[in-house]
């Protein structure tokens, strides 16, 4: 057991239970406000009777979480990973203090910043340099602690002559950039982060992880949710693995996700969505199935090195006129980005979908993948504009074996063989006597 001078967080037995099609009543501004203007560094307990559980436990409620309990020591980085649904997003409102649990309590010890998701907290109407003060208002900051950071925030957010400007007329990408800029400056003791990573160029991404290593490097806290492995196994020293809203797997960073991308009860070679109304998705288009097929055509979670395997996904377009382009980003054991494909090139890839069913599959050669566990993120999307309409990180999961029968790439060599393929190219010998009369001829 932690030492409880050493605990930012302790969490017990927490529980989040919802009414399917039951809204959840928030708060209103004010009241969030004068909740969190409170005294900077408190213990708060957030301690419910589950008199409302018990009224509704028949078919129409869900647990999001579930008998959910850790402790987080002061200055420790935490990754959070799960799947879709798993309950991260869940878990980290509640220890915003956004929504209350249904069972269970949490001690917070300090002060939290979150970053929930774009522009949390900001007015539309109020420009950038005011909702940088708002923010810090909400955050329990006073007006002379955000003034003395102020040009900081504005510097990395790069909004220097947006800043006088409603920020409803800013992109996303401007939008995000201040959130987190105000967010991660403002020096809360525990800072809960979920998913920036998804909205922003590669160069504001790399930005970002490099913020959040230097907050946690600095003493104060980071609550870290990410489907990037290879940014949770760089900032995070210990991990937590949900599924289902329960604690699946707590411990060191590289175990946790590697448990979590070699599949198991969290990834499979197939995932079907049978509900019209949970599918992934929006109003034009969704996901229904994901399905890895070997080259007999038949579903498998293994996959010889040297033959082909096939990525089959169904979808349903809802509304025409779209030019939709499937695609699918393969990830290895590391959390490292493979590669990734796109439909783009065919039949459908300049046309409009007229409403209905489809299945499209991209198959891979055999002695292309290199041997490990992929997982696969499922993607349909517009390219002009770009608008992502599905998006389903670690939809299935499968592993290529090397049988090291000196039949693939690796030849007799039977050792650790690095990268994200492997493949067999061609290579061409010749004698040194050889290569030198060539070069004679060349040259007469």
């Amino acid at each position: 057991m932690i030492e409880l001078a050493e605990i930012a967080i302790a969490v017990n037995r927490l529980g989040k239970q919802y009414r399917i099609g039951q809204r959840e009543r928030y708060k209103s501004l004010r009241e969030s406000i004068m909740r969190g203007l409170t005294v900077p560094v408190r213990r708060l307990r957030s301690g419910f009777g589950s008199s409302d559980g018990q009224r509704a436990n028949g078919k129409s409620t869900f647990w999001a979480l579930k008998d959910v309990s850790f402790e987080v020591k002061q200055g420790e980085v935490l990754g959070i990973i799960g799947r879709n649904g798993a309950g991260k997003s869940t878990l980290l409102k509640i220890l915003s203090r956004i929504t209350e649990p249904t069972e269970g309590f949490v001690d917070i010890y300090g002060r939290v910043g979150s970053l929930l998701e774009v522009g949390t907290g900001f007015h539309p109407e109020l420009t950038g340099r005011e909702n940088v003060f708002l923010n810090g208002a909400i955050l329990g900051m006073s007006q002379a602690e955000v003034r003395r950071k102020f040009d900081e925030i504005v510097a990395f957010a790069e909004v220097e002559q947006f800043l006088d400007t409603p920020v409803k007329h800013y992109s996303s990408g401007m939008y995000m950039r201040l959130a987190f800029a105000v967010a991660a400056h403002l020096e809360p003791d525990i800072l809960l982060v979920d998913e920036v990573l998804a909205v922003g160029d590669a160069t504001f991404q790399k930005k970002c992880l490099n913020k959040i290593e230097s907050v946690g490097s600095q003493g104060r806290t980071v609550f870290f949710v990410s489907h990037n492995m290879q940014a949770v196994t760089r900032l995070c020293s210990r991990a937590l693995l949900l599924h289902d809203g329960q604690v699946a797997v707590h411990g060191c960073t590289h175990e946790v996700a590697r448990t979590y991308l070699h599949g198991g009860a969290y990834g499979s070679a197939a995932r079907v969505w049978p509900d019209p109304e949970r599918r992934p998705g929006n109003h034009v288009v969704r996901l229904c199935a994901v399905r890895v097929r070997s080259d007999d055509h038949e579903v498998h979670a293994t996959v010889d090195i040297r033959r082909p395997v096939s990525i089959e996904m169904e979808f349903e377009v809802l509304r025409d006129g779209h030019v939709l382009v499937p695609n699918l980003h393969f990830y290895n054991d590391d959390g490292i980005c493979a590669f990734i494909v796109n439909a783009g090139h065919g039949q459908w890839g300049r046309r409009p979908r007229p409403r209905g069913r489809y299945r499209s599959t991209v198959r891979i050669p055999g002695n292309y993948l290199a041997e490990g566990t992929l997982s696969v993120n499922v993607g349909i999307s517009t390219l002009n504009p770009v608008i992502v309409h599905v998006l389903e990180p670690d939809a299935v999961a499968f592993e290529v074996v090397d049988s090291l029968d000196g039949n693939s790439a690796r030849g007799e060599y039977a050792g650790p063989m690095p990268g994200v393929v492997r493949p067999i190219l061609p290579w061409t010998d010749e004698r040194g006597s050889e290569r030198a009369e060539s070069f004679a001829e060349e040259l007469a």
